[in-house]
């Protein structure tokens, strides 16, 4: 089995071989749970019903506020994770918006 499919875990790397290894898996399950999360908002465009409900920015308050969280209880960045997560919401938001006008055009 190669160290990309069952890559060292961080505290036990000694090389950047396998460091690369473990980010390069970690990256493909990211882009995996993305394509997951982006289906979510395929699914939202299809059952709103009125296109300013794309933008809820209640919602948007809720999941910063459900990440940042997280990130605190995995001991990293509530900063970091926060803008990420900014980015990543108003990604899905525009993406979802393309979906809703696609499904009324």
């Amino acid at each position: 089995m190669s160290s990309t499919s069952n890559p060292i875990e961080p505290a036990k790397c000694s090389d950047m071989t396998q460091v690369r290894a473990g980010v390069d898996k970690i990256d493909a399950q990211l882009v995996e749970l993305l394509a997951v999360r982006f289906a979510y908002m395929d699914a939202a465009a299809r059952i709103k019903t009125e296109r300013i409900a794309v933008r809820d920015e209640a919602r948007k308050q809720q999941v910063l506020a459900n990440v940042k969280d997280a990130a605190r209880s995995a001991g990293i960045s509530t900063e970091l994770v926060g803008d990420l997560w900014e980015l990543l919401v108003e990604a899905s938001i525009a993406y979802e918006l393309e979906k809703w006008d696609a499904k009324c055009a």
